[in-house]
């Protein structure tokens, strides 16, 4: 569970990454017949919050441990 769990927040991250390289594109561009870059930056902004609720969830639930010493 903990690792199909890690695979999903690195594909979320790798995601993320790839809709803020589409945005860096669209404003690049400037090209009125594309979508606006703030369609791709959205996406972004909803899919890490998506990230944070299951890193939540995940940690209430005991799934994921939280490391006690930081350094």
């Amino acid at each position: 569970m903990v690792v199909t769990a890690k695979i999903i927040l690195v594909l979320l991250m790798f995601f993320m990454v790839f809709n803020l390289m589409r945005a860096l594109l669209v404003m690049l561009r400037n090209d009125p017949t594309q979508p606006p870059m703030t369609r791709y930056l959205g996406r972004r902004v909803g899919v890490s919050a998506l990230a944070l609720v299951i890193i939540i969830l995940l940690l209430a639930f005991g799934v994921l441990e939280p490391n006690q010493r930081p350094y």
